[in-house]
């Protein structure tokens, strides 16, 4: 696994394929927050979440990859609105 204090914040999050999939915002309780403003149409009045486990490397700490691609990636976010999992 992947140290989380080398993932800063404002970091590039790309997937396997290198397609952008978002910005780091903080590194919280084992899951990588992403900013709102890449979150979408729709989505901009939450957060939302990638879990540590799909981090394969940090690029100089301005570039988060994961091992999945940014499609599959997405398909794994954890929402929070108002503090509550939206699981």
């Amino acid at each position: 696994m992947v140290d989380a204090s080398q993932i800063m914040e404002h970091a590039e999050v790309i997937g396997a394929d290198g397609v952008h999939l978002g910005t780091v915002d903080a590194v919280e309780g084992g899951r990588i927050k992403l900013t709102r403003k890449d979150s979408g149409e729709g989505h901009m009045d939450h957060h939302h979440y990638l879990p540590l486990g799909l981090v394969a490397e940090v690029e100089g700490g301005g570039t988060v990859r994961l091992t999945a691609t940014a499609a599959n990636a997405a398909m794994m976010f954890e929402q929070e609105e108002d503090g509550s999992p939206l699981d």
